[in-house]
């Protein structure tokens, strides 16, 4: 308050005071309490002084002296017009002082100057509006008392108070403010428009009259925490209802302590706006990223494997939890048994398994539509369900909650892919969280659709492998091959499911004079295109050991045939356009290593070549494994490079191995370990053939299934001398009938009495084109093995050629007549001429012998 001299008040009191007394008891507390109130006076500047009756300052305000910034020592008996007035306005000054004096109120706004400095500073200037009252003295002279207030303060109050006033009535956000009993003494016009009435009427609420009781009760705490820090409370987030509206409603309120011009805490100010569309925005936004984030997940994940089962339980792993609670995959049952695409019943009732389950609720069961199917189960959806609906329109269904269970929402979405459906997925979500959307429904149907990319991908991978590895197992050798003088094992593991079929592949072929051909080869690259290059080799392998060729020459031949695999126009192509730039050949090219090994069983003697493949692998009785120096030579379809031969002599009892890059050679072992290791793998030779195979794949690394693996080992068990029969003729009339006694003596030694006629004539015819078509001394040979061969040799170039002779032709039946009697005949080249052979099935085996009169017969 301001400070009022104390004679001016008491010549305004006619009552000696009593009345002032009076008042004083009648009088609130706290009017007269020493610490400010927090009245206008602490903003505005208020000060009093008194005017002798001579005019002069006589009594000077503590307020006083701060606004004039002159102690009462220097301002006491100072004349004011002289003190404050501008020069030029003390004339006017002086005459208003006299009517003042002479007993007339005035009112006005004064320039003043404050006296200068005691250091001969200028004083400042200012504006106050004055009021002056006439008083009297103890005396009965005529005095004065000025209130003075300063102008500027007062505009500057006035300012404020309209810019506070529109802020707060114009303002777009809630605006409240709360004493420290934390009531509403204020609220602007937006606060009332949304929770009804106008501001008067939210006078003297509290926080639980506009929200929940927990949400009250946390904002009223907080507030009160505001009050006693004096820290600001920013972005405070707070649910809650308007009035007549059931839709929850979202806030952000500002809080802060409001003081008065004293600094004392008046208050909290409360600042808020509606964020109920802000937060449904950033609601959505954060379900886009969690949706985007989801697939990005799932093509990360899904697809990873070439396996149905695995797909499915891929796109579970990514949807369990942070999609949903529970969730099923069900695939149609012919998919998986392996049929060339899955049903298209239009009533969606063909028979699915279920292959994946995925649970985040305690493994909770899941019923989904209709009774409860168990993991690996094969069933029907009914007719009328939601999931059978789905498969028949490929569209997602949403499927009812049952009473009292735990889901609460579900989707059947069918499993799309190129246009053809392929199951069906099943996404849950249980009481407590929050129900599919259309935003969770389309999420749902583009997992679905991914997983049904893959799972479709898959399948078609499957029937392509199956149908590789059946093209590929049907080009092997079937069962356990047999060769005359050997004991032959083998094996062929395919790579795993997550790899192509390989081009890998053996052979074993029986050649004329109980000679064996032996095969091992690999098609570089993998899939069905590797499968029938592979189907193709080994073919064209099996062609040209029937005629009998030098293993150099077979892979000669071979190498023209894999060069031409990839060309329209075949081997000539291929040979023209390799003389040819290679820049615009779009020709496809295939490689294969191979190793070719013809084995004679008489001599025991085994030749070798090789185009670009591992080495063989020979074990001789009580020695060490080894692998033959054979020339690599270059792989098949390169061309342009001649092979070598190597003939090596095996003895009794040895062991030979042949194999493909899969058994020694893999990701974590290289092919000079893998070498080493199958050549230590191959200690104990004397073991049964079958027990040694078994041996080196249980010893080596053979189930990475990197790769396919072909392993053939053989074991030599040559002829032995009492077996054959080798006799030298002269070339000459006479050597026609040695040679028939030479075979029946033979032949009776052996007991094949049944064989001595049709043997008989059959050499006669052979020996006879020799005297008459060969040249030099002529060679008979007979073996006996599991069957009998006879060989006749000469040193005639000139290959023997059946035709057939008319009914008037003399001769030209010989040749007929040895096809009809044996069981096979040939002729093959030799580094000294040729030879001509039969072979006849011993007797009491499967094939028949054949009666040569009857055969005699049917040629005429």
């Amino acid at each position: 308050m301001s400070e009022i001299p104390a004679k001016a008040t008491e010549s305004e009191d006619p009552s000696g005071g009593a009345r002032g007394r009076a008042a004083e008891e009648a009088a609130p507390a706290d009017m007269w309490q020493s610490s400010p109130p927090g009245s206008i006076y602490d903003y505005i500047k208020v000060a009093s002084f008194s005017i002798s009756p001579g005019g002069l300052i006589e009594q000077w305000s503590l307020r006083a002296e701060q606004l004039f910034g002159i102690p009462a020592g220097r301002a006491v008996g100072l004349d004011p017009i002289e003190a404050f007035v501008d020069p030029d306005l003390r004339s006017r000054g002086q005459r208003k002082m006299a009517e003042i004096l002479d007993g007339r109120e005035w009112t006005g706004v004064v320039p003043f100057r404050m006296p200068d400095g005691e250091d001969g500073s200028p004083g400042e200037e200012g504006m106050a509006e004055v009021y002056v009252m006439p008083t009297r003295t103890a005396e009965g002279d005529k005095a004065a008392v000025c209130i003075v207030v300063d102008v500027r303060t007062l505009r500057s109050i006035e300012t404020d108070l309209a810019a506070s006033q529109a802020i707060f009535g114009q303002s777009p956000f809630g605006f409240l403010l709360i004493d420290t009993d934390l009531r509403v003494r204020r609220a602007n016009t937006r606060f009332a428009s949304i929770f009804g009435g106008t501001p008067e009427d939210h006078r003297g609420k509290d926080v639980h009259d506009f929200l929940p009781r927990a949400e009250a009760d946390r904002v009223a705490a907080t507030m009160r925490r505001v009050l006693e820090t004096g820290d600001s409370i920013t972005d405070m987030h707070v649910t809650g209802f308007v009035p007549d509206s059931d839709e929850r409603r979202h806030w952000s309120i500002n809080l802060y302590r409001v003081h008065s011009g004293s600094g004392r805490p008046i208050g909290v100010a409360w600042l808020g706006t509606d964020i109920t569309a802000r937060r449904e925005a950033a609601r959505e936004a954060a379900s886009a990223r969690r949706n985007l984030a989801l697939l990005n997940e799932a093509g990360a994940r899904i697809g990873n494997s070439l396996d149905l089962e695995t797909t499915a339980r891929e796109l579970l792993d990514v949807v369990v939890p942070g999609f949903c609670d529970l969730a099923t995959v069900d695939l149609y049952q012919a998919l998986l048994t392996g049929d060339e695409a899955p049903p298209k019943l239009a009533d969606g009732s063909a028979e699915l398994r279920r292959v994946a389950f995925a649970s985040a609720v305690s493994d909770a069961p899941f019923g989904g539509s209709g009774e409860r199917v168990e993991l690996g189960a094969v069933h029907r959806f009914p007719f009328n369900s939601p999931c059978a609906d789905a498969l028949r329109t490929a569209r997602p269904q949403r499927v009812p909650a049952e009473e009292g269970g735990l889901v609460q929402s579900t989707l059947a979405v069918p499993m799309v892919a190129h246009d053809t459906v392929v199951g069906i997925v099943q996404f849950a979500r249980t009481k407590g969280s929050e129900p599919f959307g259309d935003r969770d429904r389309d999420l749902a149907v583009e997992l679905a659709a991914r997983a049904a990319v893959c799972i479709d991908n898959a399948r078609l991978y499957r029937r392509e492998h199956e149908r590789a590895l059946i093209l590929q197992r049907s080009l092997l050798p079937p069962g356990d091959p047999e060769a005359s003088g050997l004991d032959i094992a083998c094996r062929y593991l395919p790579g795993n499911a997550a790899t192509e079929v390989g081009g890998d592949w053996f052979d074993v072929i029986e050649l004329p004079g109980h000679r064996t051909a032996l095969v091992v080869g690999d098609v570089m690259g993998r899939g069905l295109r590797a499968a029938v290059a592979m189907g193709e080799l080994r073919t064209a392998v099996r062609t040209l050991a029937l005629l009998d060729l030098e293993p150099a020459e077979v892979l000669s031949a071979l190498d023209e045939i894999a060069r031409g695999l990839g060309t329209p126009g075949g081997v000539q192509q291929a040979t023209r356009a390799a003389r040819q730039p290679r820049d615009a050949d779009l020709c496809e090219v295939y490689l294969a290593t191979c190793v070719y090994a013809v084995y004679d069983s008489v001599t025991r003697r085994c030749t070798f070549a090789n185009a670009g493949h591992l080495p063989p692998v020979l074990v001789e009785p009580g020695e060490s494994a080894l692998m033959l120096d054979v020339p690599p030579g270059m792989p098949l379809g390169v061309g342009g490079e001649p092979f070598e031969e190597v003939e090596v002599e095996l003895p009794e009892g040895a062991l030979l191995a042949l194999y493909t890059d899969g058994l020694v050679e893999s990701r974590d072992h290289p092919l000079d370990e893998g070498l080493q290791a199958f050549v230590q793998a191959l200690t104990d030779p004397s073991r049964p053939l079958e027990d040694v195979c078994d041996h080196v794949l249980n010893s080596l690394d053979t189930r990475h299934g990197e790769d396919d693996i072909a392993l053939l080992m053989a074991r030599v068990q040559g002829l032995p001398a009492e077996s054959v029969g080798d006799w030298t003729l002269p070339r000459e009339p006479r050597s026609v009938g040695r040679a028939r006694e030479y075979a029946r003596a033979q032949l009776l030694s052996w007991d094949l009495e049944p064989l001595v006629d049709t043997t008989e004539l059959l050499v006669s015819e052979l020996v006879t084109n020799a005297l008459r078509y060969g040249e030099g001394e002529i060679r008979l040979r007979l073996l006996l093995d599991r069957t009998l061969v006879c060989e006749v040799w000469d040193a005639g170039l000139v290959q023997p050629r059946r035709r057939r002779a008319r009914d008037t032709d003399e001769g030209g039946r010989g040749l007929q007549l040895v096809g009809l009697l044996s069981a096979a005949w040939g002729s093959r080249r030799t580094p000294r001429g040729k030879t001509v052979w039969f072979e006849l099935p011993l007797p009491g085996g499967d094939s028949p012998l054949t009666d040569p009169a009857e055969a005699l017969l049917s040629l005429f």
